[in-house]
């Protein structure tokens, strides 16, 4: 790091009493994805997970972390503590009930207008802002251009893949395109949960912008505190039964027709699990019965459970009490559910699409069949079943797997070291804009910003050296 700069600004630079600062603050935005929201219902499912375990992570390292979210309610609290230096903002945008994603975009400038009442009101300063799904994203770009913030963005679906194989994409489809090809190329950094993701956002979005590749994470220990005897007892199931389990949202794009009728072709007694809950009003309670009829029609009725909406503290007794958990998608772009099961000691066969290529492990922590192609499925699931010593396997390999890669804090140690580069960049590209650096110093700046790979040390040397310049103790000397 010493040859950064010239041997009279090092010298400067250490001698000088660094500026205290408090711990930075952050804004993540989630307008449809309000982090207090029942799971299962639509609307309401990995994204809401991802910041609301984001928020708490880093608030954990000492971080204030503000989530952003849309009223949906006229009673809901505009402000609510979910820990200490973590909280849930509830904006004003649109009329305060359920609005559909698709129906959202043309109340994202009154979002903006609220957000922006919300920080001159309470003075709040944000060092960054990360957002989420493409809604959020429109609306860190305009606050990005009127406050010059630092924008990270996570995608969590990508509508090009979304809709490719439509034949009749909504109306909103155009406009979501051309908003994800702007994020790609003007926010600060990109999240991708996973390698296929990034060849997404490659091959259909733009090859501009920068990409960093940080998975999911997930309370391990919520997810691995009860044993599979204890699950079941807690559920009323057979310490014998065989359980086949479904966790998410009722939509087509879920594949769980797939499932039940993989179920229907096992040559042998079992139970189908279907963990989820729907709005009456709402396409997931057509999709719910839709799965319902299939279910009476292939005389499956007294072996599968709909449980409707479960609170978060429930989950990991399901995934406990559960064989295998199957996550049928068509598409997934990381695979939330795979991995809290998986956490929870319980194999998974997964759709060989998205991200549940890179979350599960073909052969070692659960299996990989095609979408849609329930006998493929039937097979699999057979596999398992009929092997406990091969479902044992998985099962340790898979709790493994997770507890190594998937955690939250260690997820947010990433994320953190992201928000740490970036905003450390703004300040120092303002130094570079308004003080008189020699070509090779700024270039030197230039291409240690750009790495992939900065150590903690290189950071704390760029930190005294914003620090240096905000005191006025350094000079810099023209060669």
């Amino acid at each position: 790091m010493n040859n950064l700069v010239p041997l009279n600004l090092v010298g400067s630079v250490e001698n000088s009493q660094p500026e205290t600062h408090s711990q930075p603050t952050y804004a993540l935005i989630s307008v449809h994805g309000d982090p207090t929201a029942e799971i299962g219902k639509e609307g309401a499912g990995g994204q809401n997970i991802y910041v609301r375990e984001l928020g708490l992570a880093l608030a954990k390292k000492g971080c204030q972390v503000d989530i952003f979210t849309r009223r949906e309610h006229l009673n809901q609290e505009e402000i609510v503590e979910l820990a200490p230096g973590c909280r849930t903002i509830r904006l004003s945008a649109g009329p305060a009930n359920f609005i559909p994603r698709t129906e959202l975009f043309e109340y994202l400038p009154e979002f903006v207008t609220s957000w922006l009442d919300f920080q001159q009101r309470t003075g709040r300063n944000y060092a960054l802002i990360h957002t989420n799904y493409w809604l959020s994203g429109w609306v860190g770009l305009q606050l990005k251009s009127q406050l010059g913030l630092p924008q990270v963005h996570t995608y969590h679906s990508i509508g090009a893949v979304k809709y490719r194989d439509e034949q009749n994409p909504p109306p909103i489809a155009q406009i979501r395109h051309c908003v994800e090809k702007a994020i790609l190329e003007q926010t600060d950094c990109v999240i991708s949960t996973s390698p296929q993701e990034v060849d997404d956002l490659r091959q259909f979005i733009s090859q501009k912008g920068r990409i960093k590749v940080i998975p999911c994470g997930i309370n391990t220990e919520h997810f691995s505190s009860v044993s599979q005897n204890i699950a079941r007892q807690e559920l009323g199931i057979s310490p014998d039964a065989r359980v086949i389990l479904y966790v998410g949202r009722f939509d087509r794009r879920k594949g769980i027709e797939t499932l039940v009728r993989a179920c229907a072709a096992l040559p042998y007694s079992f139970q189908l699990y279907l963990v989820g809950g729907s709005r009456e009003d709402g396409a997931d309670f057509q999709e719910q019965q839709r799965i319902q009829a299939l279910v009476k029609k292939l005389g499956l009725e007294a072996v599968t459970v709909f449980t409707g909406r479960i609170l978060q503290a429930q989950l990991p007794a399901y995934y406990a009490a559960a064989n295998v958990c199957v996550v049928p998608s068509y598409y997934e772009p990381f695979g939330l559910v795979a991995i809290e099961a998986m956490a929870a000691g319980t194999p998974v066969i997964a759709s060989n699409v998205g991200g549940l290529q890179h979350t599960v492990v073909h052969g070692k922590t659960g299996l990989l069949v095609p979408p849609g192609n329930h006998h493929d499925l039937t097979r699999a699931i057979s596999n398992l079943l009929d092997n406990p010593s091969l479902t044992q396997f998985y099962s340790n390999a898979a709790h493994h797997w997770v507890q190594s890669r998937f955690s939250t804090q260690a997820v947010a140690n990433h994320i953190y070291e992201l928000y740490q580069l970036l905003t450390l960049s703004t300040c120092v590209q303002e130094i570079i804009k308004t003080h008189n650096l020699t070509p090779n110093v700024e270039r030197q700046i230039q291409t240690l910003l750009k790495s992939k790979a900065l150590k903690p040390s290189d950071i704390k040397a760029l930190e005294k050296l914003v620090d240096s310049f905000s005191n006025g103790t350094v000079q810099w000397v023209n060669n």
